[in-house]
């Protein structure tokens, strides 16, 4: 579970250090929600079960980097479909997701995705924990 967070954190932590704007608008919350909610279903089965490395064994450093390398490719992947790139992820997610009245009124109207949203590693997707990483 260890290489999980480094992993993601290292993918994805940028998102939390981009500023806080203005009101999101609701196509946005939609794009966000919808992409965040795939980018931790993606990362939890990539991980899924720790059987990569076998258990309790790290990884060696080329290891990562490949882990790294495919984490992006396949981030970029899921990202473009969205009209997004993992730059301007990183860049409005904090902006997007600080907007929590947006986010909750967005869920609360699409059920399905609220219980899939709520069903993601809340420490790890930079809300309700305070680890500082996150996607």
């Amino acid at each position: 579970m260890n290489l999980l967070r480094q992993v993601m954190g290292v993918v994805l932590g940028a998102a939390l250090f981009s500023g806080v704007g203005l009101a999101a608008e609701p196509a946005e919350v939609e794009k966000f929600v919808k992409a965040r909610i795939e980018i931790g279903e993606m990362m939890m089965n990539y991980f899924q079960g720790g059987e990569r490395f076998g258990e309790g064994q790290r990884p060696s450093p080329e290891q990562m980097k490949a882990m790294g390398e495919d984490i992006s490719a396949k981030l970029g992947a899921l990202l473009s479909k969205y009209g997004l790139t993992v730059e301007e992820y990183r860049q409005r997610s904090k902006e997007i997701f600080a907007d929590d009245t947006a986010v909750k009124g967005f869920l609360d109207a699409h059920p399905d995705l609220k219980q899939r949203y709520e069903a993601l590693p809340l420490d790890r997707m930079g809300r309700g924990g305070s680890t500082g990483r996150g996607y």
